[in-house]
Formats: structure tokens, C-alpha cells, sequence
């Protein structure tokens, strides 16, 4: 019968691997409730280490292996009546079916782990594109939000010249009539130029690292030269300024010298650079305006709001609004260091499939010290479980002394069997002759843990001979 349940079980080991394993531990406890049938043993071990490989939770397999062990202790108190058979049986089960089971949950987790890795280096080779693409977009969206300041700042200046210079009563209406196309031409320019870069503009885009090669005088001068009054006070050695800080404290000067052209021509501007300690102080004021804003030039309405994050990211903060006087000022405080800090801080964090790895290490690693542990734990448990069960086996398989007078040699097993102990000793004593051919023997306690032993040897259902032995 073994051979074909055998080969129910590998059918079914691949869908049910626990039911697989089922069969052979079965057919080991028919042939001995001990399990010590070495004609099984291969297929406890292959079945066992299955289960463990192809189990996705190992507490069905864990229920199991207790409920063979539980159910050994009746088994062995009833069919072999000797409760040393059920260490045995314990042994067996740890050797030929759990071991095996744990080595399989440990190569599962192992498989588990490289599954793992090559999914993460999937997920990390496609995370790196992405930030790759990510990068370069930003990267173009930084570029075209310095080409729409340095170049609006540029055309708004050709704009607010022409604009001048279409007043000049020393030219011709033909000469007059070109500077206003000129001016309406670079007005037109600045506002296509604000539409096509507006839409690069991404909202996470960082300001770039390494400012501008232009100072706050030559950026001033060349407003000067635009016919912009404009008078500089700075205060303080603005040369080691961080790169973020640096090109915060140009853009705010280019973005309101910029405003200031556009919306109050003609007007004075007053520009303060302070440094005190670790805060610099920018400040760029304009008289109120005398005349209205000169026709073609655009205004896109976002610098200001630009400006602000870009002080923001620099560690800083920005104010903007009318003057008491009615004219019209910027102002930013920064700190003289880069103060965005706090995004390279969490920058060390460790991301999600880094914890995941990790977490699948520390499975594998605590399979592997389960695999060792385990089996030496049970081990341990077995042993120290003998001491009560040498103590219970003793005490219950004491043969009493008139009980033993009264057996007689030629009665019949039937009528010898009711009045034996439940239990029969573990064997024979270590110095006890050999069993007598032919005939089948069993021993009896003459008190608890007690070296003697008596001897009963049955031949033909008949009580042949009785005897004490062992004890010297």
C-alpha cells in the first residue's frame, strides 16, 4: 500500500504540500508507533523538506508537527505499553521531518531574498531614470526661468530706451515712427518670451548652484545706461556669499530694477545692500510715478511670486508692497549662508526599498538561526522531557512482589496479562542474561529505579519461564 500512497503524495505535494507530507509520516506510525522505520525515513525527509520550501506560512506546518507529537504519547502508553517509545518518536519526528522542513523554510526564505534584490534593482534601475528625467527636467526648466529673467530684464530695458527715445523731439516722425516699432517690437518679444518659458517652468525647480558672474554694480550700471536714475548703497563684503544666496540677491535686484522700468519710468530708484553679521539686507525703492506705464511692455504678474520662493529656498524672506510715499519696494533678508538645510538632512533617510531589503535580510537571517536553534531547543526538550517520563515509567511498571510469587510457570498469557502493571520496563537490565530462543520476553520493575528486574518469557501464548535479573 505504501507505493501508491507514495505516489498520491508527490502528486500532491505541489498544491498541498502539507497533505503530502501527511502520508508518509502516516504509513511510519502504522509500521511503528515509534517511527523508527528506516523505510520511510527518505521519503519523511523529501516530503518534509518540500513542505517547507513550497509552505507560504509555517504555522499549518507547526500544528501538525504537535498534533504527531501529542497523539504519539496515547499511541505509545497503548500499543507498545512503554513510555520510552514516545522520546523516540519525538526524535524521529525532529530528525526525519522537522529538520528537513526548517532547511527548506530557510532555502525558501533565501529564494525569497534574492527575488527580492532583483526586484529592487529592477525598481532602483527604473527610480534612477526617473530621477534622471526628473533632473534634466529641472535642469531645462531652471534654464528657462534664468533665460526669462536675464533676457524679460534685458528686453524690458531696450523697451523702457525706446520708449525714451520716441519722445525725443530732435527726431523726424519717420525716425520716431521705427523707435516706437522697435519699442513695440521688443515689448511683443518680452511677452512671447514670457508665454513660451512659462510653460517649462516646473513647480519643483531649485534655483541653480552657482550664481551669476555679474555684480550688483554692473547690474546697476547697466540699468544706468537704459536711462534709469539709480543711486547704490552697499554696506559690508558681499564676495563670500553662498551660491543660493548670491543669485537670490541678484535676481530680487534684476526683478525690481526690472518693475521699477516697467511700472514708474523716469523715476528714481534707490538701491540698499547692507550686510550686518549673518543677515543681508537688499532693498530697491522707487519714487512714485509721474507718468503711466509706457504701452508694448509686458507684465506677466509671477516675477515677484518667483522671487519669494526663491528667497524662501535660500533660507530667507521677502516683502514687496506701496510705500507711505507712493512709490513702490522690495525687500529681502537673507542669511549670508545657504539655509536649505533641511533638504539634505532628509536626503539621509533610507527609502522604502531600502527598508524593504533590509527587512528581507533580517527574515533570512532569523530563518537561518531558526534552522540552528530549533532543532537544538527541541533537542534539549526531549531530553529534559525524559527525566518525568523515566520517573511515570518506573512508578508504573513496578511488578509487586506476592503478585509475582503467584505467577506459575505453564499459565496462560490471557490470565497472566490482568494481573501485569500497565507499563513494562524499558528494556533489560544492563547486565541481564541473554532471551531464551524461542520465547518472548518482558520485564518488570521490582521497585522505582530500581536496578532488578523481573523477567517474564512467554513461548506459545504460555508463561515458559520467570526469573529476576540484573542488580549483580
Amino acid at each position: 500500500m505504501g507505493v501508491p500512497l507514495l505516489g498520491a503524495a508527490v502528486a500532491l505535494s505541489r498544491r498541498w504540500p502539507l497533505a503530502a507530507l501527511a502520508v508518509p509520516v502516516a504509513l511510519s506510525l502504522t509500521l511503528d508507533v515509534q517511527m523508527f522505520t528506516p523505510l520511510y525515513w527518505t521519503a519523511l525527509v523529501l516530503f518534509g523538506y518540500l513542505a517547507g520550501q513550497r509552505m507560504a506560512t509555517a504555522r499549518p506546518a507547526l500544528w501538525f508537527f504537535a498534533a504527531v507529537a501529542v497523539v504519539g504519547l496515547p499511541l505509545c502508553a497503548l500499543v507498545l505499553r512503554d513510555l520510552w517509545g514516545w522520546p523516540t518518536q519525538l526524535l524521529t519526528l525532529l530528525l526525519t521531518v522537522a529538520l528537513p522542513w526548517l532547511l527548506g523554510r530557510y532555502r525558501r526564505q533565501y529564494a525569497e531574498l534574492v527575488g527580492t534584490g532583483w526586484r529592487l534593482a529592477d525598481r532602483l534601475e527604473r527610480e534612477q531614470q526617473a530621477v534622471a528625467d526628473r533632473a534634466r527636467i529641472r535642469e531645462r526648466a531652471r534654464i528657462a526661468g534664468d533665460m526669462h529673467d536675464s533676457l524679460g530684464h534685458d528686453l524690458t530695458l531696450i523697451a523702457v530706451r525706446a520708449g525714451a527715445l520716441e519722445l525725443d523731439p530732435k527726431l523726424d516722425a519717420r525716425q520716431q515712427a521705427a523707435v516706437g516699432e522697435l519699442r513695440e517690437a521688443a515689448g511683443a518679444a518680452t511677452e512671447r518670451l514670457r508665454e513660451i518659458i512659462g510653460v517649462l517652468r516646473a513647480d519643483d525647480e531649485q534655483p541653480p548652484r552657482v550664481p551669476l558672474t555679474e555684480n550688483a554694480e554692473a547690474l546697476v550700471e547697466r540699468a544706468r545706461n537704459s536711462g534709469v536714475t539709480i543711486t547704490l548703497e552697499r554696506l559690508g563684503d558681499t564676495d563670500d556669499l553662498s551660491p543660493m544666496v548670491g543669485l537670490a540677491v541678484h535676481r530680487v535686484l534684476q526683478e525690481a530694477l526690472t518693475n521699477a522700468a516697467k511700472h514708474a519710468p523716469g523715476t528714481a530708484v534707490r538701491v540698499r545692500l547692507v550686510r550686518d553679521g549673518a543677515i543681508l539686507g537688499l532693498s530697491v525703492v522707487n519714487d512714485p510715478a509721474t507718468v503711466a506705464p509706457l504701452p508694448g511692455v509686458a507684465s506677466g504678474g509671477s516675477g515677484l511670486v518667483g522671487l519669494d520662493e526663491r528667497v524662501r529656498l535660500a533660507g530667507g524672506t521677502l516683502r514687496a508692497g506701496p510705500t507711505s510715499e507712493g512709490g513702490f519696494e522690495v525687500v529681502a533678508e537673507l542669511p549670508v549662508t545657504d539655509g536649505a538645510t533641511p533638504r539634505a538632512a532628509t536626503a539621509t533617510r533610507p527609502t522604502a526599498s531600502a527598508r524593504e531589503l533590509a527587512h528581507a535580510r533580517r527574515q533570512v537571517r532569523r530563518r537561518l538561526v531558526q534552522t540552528i536553534v530549533v532543532p537544538l531547543a527541541v533537542l534539549a526538550g526531549i531530553l529534559l522531557l525524559m527525566i518525568p517520563i523515566s520517573f511515570v515509567s518506573s512508578s508504573f511498571s513496578v511488578l509487586e512482589r506476592d503478585r509475582y510469587e503467584q505467577l506459575t510457570v505453564g499459565d496462560a498469557r490471557s490470565e497472566v496479562q490482568p494481573r501485569l502493571p500497565t507499563f513494562t520496563k524499558d528494556g533489560p537490565p544492563d547486565d541481564a542474561p541473554p532471551t531464551p530462543t524461542g520465547e518472548d520476553c518482558v520485564y518488570y520493575n521490582t521497585r522505582t529505579a530500581s536496578a532488578a528486574a523481573y523477567r517474564l518469557c512467554f513461548a506459545h501464548e504460555r508463561l515458559a519461564s520467570k526469573a529476576i535479573v540484573g542488580g549483580s
